[in-house]
């Protein structure tokens, strides 16, 4: 039986936040759980450029949203293409398709990072 959505959300945050952990153990938790938030205060378009400007652990979590809408929203993977996506969509229920798409991947992997810093 294929996986639901919500299964694959969490399988892919499993991923990534075992990854992020292993590079930036405690700051990518912390990151991740205060990326709902910054998202929520500033917009999705100006946290992904914040990410990738900062370098180093937050490229690497802007990279794993990124790639998760990638997989789910069919956006650009790469930084530059993403930006340009969402700078030139004239749909705006898309855009907060992809915002909200952001906010429940982010809910599974602000959940699961502690639990990958804490051991498997």
């Amino acid at each position: 039986m294929p996986m639901t959505t919500e299964q694959r959300r969490a399988q892919h945050a499993w991923n990534k936040a075992r990854e992020g952990v292993a590079r930036y153990p405690g700051d990518y938790v912390n990151d991740a759980k205060g990326l709902p938030a910054l998202i929520m205060n500033s917009g999705l378009m100006q946290v992904m450029a914040f990410l990738h400007g900062k370098g180093g652990r937050h490229d690497l979590l802007g990279a794993h949203l990124r790639d998760w809408l990638s997989e789910q929203c069919q956006t650009p993977q790469d930084f530059d293409g993403f930006m340009k996506t969402l700078v030139e969509m004239n749909d705006a229920r898309r855009f907060q398709a992809i915002t909200a798409e952001a906010f429940a991947w982010l809910k599974w992997l602000r959940q699961i990072a502690p639990a990958c810093r804490n051991g498997d």
